[in-house]
């Protein structure tokens, strides 16, 4: 292709990425490293038939000419990142300075907003992602076995979970999980226990936002590990079979292998998308026990006051949480690349 002709083809996508991904990056990265203005206040004395008294008002026309001298805000660097809301530096350092336990450090960590999010965030993605693949992958081949007439019903009902948006899904299962709920009463009764409640306990919470995580997201992969199904070489397997290999050593040594490429793609998505765990929290109610960055930043959003400066800087954390999850599984895919070159 002419460098002319391509120039042509890639400039609608450059144009694009260059509205809707490069220039909101570096919109949130700027807002990360500024605050905004404080208000300039003045003292004012009021005097009256019963004497003077100083107030402190808002001195309006100062407060406006600061911010329009210099709209951004007042530039704080890396001030923000190391608050604790955020990476909590000065309070690291004293839990580690003040704790005698590995233990006792993590725990004091779990107080803080930022790791409170991260530890259920990395629990959700190295959960929910590898036994999505699992899952997914355990129903394509299900499906791929049966009978011709029944696989059309077989993938309508797989991929209903995929088709409910996420909101929904979630909510139904929370009125599901309800002590009034199918769920929550069949798990009374089998307790034998009338107070137990799904929504009380922080680990019971941790659980069902990872089923509901796995349910939804199954049907993806699926979908992938299915299509890739249909171009598995057949003489493969038939040599497989004839040389006396059960059916799981078909699976392990000639259909996983020739799947890889697809569980790399189901990895990277399901990675990213993992990591920004946040209708199942908000369908399920669960802020009191369970937190993910993406959450943080909707409660900075919609606050009594929007915490613009830190809701940036939880995006920026954000992306380079997911740029260091990436990594491993990108540098295996380039590596793979340039073994078959």
């Amino acid at each position: 292709m002419k460098h002319r002709t391509f120039f042509w083809f890639f400039l609608p996508s450059g144009l694009a990425m260059l509205l809707f991904i490069a220039f909101p990056l570096v919109s949130v990265l700027t807002q990360s490293v500024f605050t905004p203005h404080e208000a300039v206040l003045m003292t004012v004395e009021n005097c009256g038939p019963f004497g003077c008294k100083e107030e402190t008002t808002i001195d309006q026309e100062a407060t406006a000419e600061l911010r329009d001298s210099n709209p951004l805000g007042k530039f704080v660097g890396a001030q923000i990142y190391l608050d604790r809301g955020h990476l909590a530096a000065a309070e690291v350092a004293e839990a580690w300075r003040s704790t005698d336990s590995v233990s006792a450090f993590f725990a004091e960590l779990s107080d803080l907003p930022f790791y409170s999010a991260l530890s259920f965030t990395l629990v959700f993605v190295f959960t929910v992602t590898p036994l999505t693949i699992v899952a997914g992958l355990m129903i394509a081949l299900a499906v791929n076995s049966l009978h011709r007439h029944l696989k059309g019903l077989v993938i309508f009902f797989s991929l209903l979970p995929m088709i409910v948006t996420p909101m929904v899904g979630s909510l139904i299962l929370f009125w599901m999980i309800d002590s009034r709920g199918v769920i929550g009463t069949a798990l009374q009764y089998i307790s034998g226990d009338p107070t137990l409640s799904l929504k009380a306990s922080t680990p019971l919470t941790w659980i069902t936002l990872i089923v509901y995580g796995i349910w939804h997201a199954a049907p993806f992969a699926f979908v992938v590990f299915y299509a890739g199904l249909q171009t598995l070489p057949q003489d493969q397997l038939e040599s497989a079979q004839i040389d006396g290999a059960t059916r799981w050593q078909r699976v392990k040594y000639v259909i996983v292998p020739h799947l890889m490429p697809l569980v790399t793609f189901v990895a990277l998505i399901q990675l990213m998308d993992n990591f920004r765990v946040f209708e199942p929290i908000i369908g399920f109610s669960a802020e009191a026990h369970a937190q993910s960055f993406s959450w943080i930043i909707f409660n900075d959003m919609h606050g009594e006051t929007q915490l613009l400066s830190s809701a940036s800087t939880t995006s920026v954390l954000t992306i380079l949480g997911v740029a260091i999850l990436l990594t491993p599984v990108l540098i295996r895919t380039w590596q793979d690349f340039k073994g078959k070159k």
